[in-house]
């Protein structure tokens, strides 16, 4: 009896332990995630910026055949 409740102690710290890591991991991804998706977002603006700019510069160049 003494044997199992030691067993059963041993495998209640590895889970209790295995919790902790598993939300410390967690919260480390939470926060890669909020960072990617902001990086997301400020690409996407970037490339409208970009993609904006560049159809107000083709529309600046003379139509063709014309000088």
């Amino acid at each position: 009896m003494e044997i199992d409740l030691k067993s059963l102690e041993d495998k209640l710290s590895k889970l209790i332990s295995l919790c902790a890591s598993l939300r410390d991991e967690n919260q480390q991804l939470k926060s890669e995630l909020t960072l990617v998706t902001q990086d997301s977002a400020r690409l996407k603006n970037n490339m409208l910026q970009a993609s904006d700019q560049l159809e107000s510069l083709l529309g600046t160049l003379p139509a063709e055949g014309q000088s």
